[in-house]
């Protein structure tokens, strides 16, 4: 079996994502997921949720490139790629995946700001006096 690619999303981050077969090891950008992630405490949880609830974890590689978003967003961008692939991989594995929120795309963005307002929906202040 060759590389599966699957393109994966949040909010402003944009996730490529191969995987293939191997030993569990994630590669970000050409660096290891912890390296990368080093500040970000909860993303090795998110990383490997797709792998723990199929129950192939260590037996694939991954592989991508992600941009935009915060370190968060782009750990969900992975996450979403990895499901992806995942189903790409073996369709019999959408059900599992698709009940635990891994192929939904989560489609919240920031609301942009408008005119003669002070944020997206925040007004000017009231001065009585």
């Amino acid at each position: 079996m060759e590389r599966i690619y699957a393109t994966g999303k949040r909010k402003t981050a944009v996730a490529r994502v191969w995987i293939y077969p191997g030993t569990g090891q994630i590669i970000v950008n050409d660096k290891p997921y912890n390296e990368y992630f080093y500040d970000h405490i909860v993303a090795e949880d998110v990383l490997f949720a797709p792998f723990k609830i199929t129950n192939l974890l260590g037996k694939f590689d991954v592989k991508c490139t992600v941009k935009g978003g915060g370190k968060a967003a782009q750990a969900e961008a992975i996450r979403h790629g990895i499901a992806r692939a995942l189903v790409l991989y073996s369709p019999d594995l959408k059900v599992v995946l698709k009940k635990a929120g891994f192929i939904t795309r989560d489609p919240r963005e920031k609301e942009r700001k408008k005119y003669g307002l002070r944020g997206a929906r925040r007004g000017q202040q009231y001065s009585k006096r």
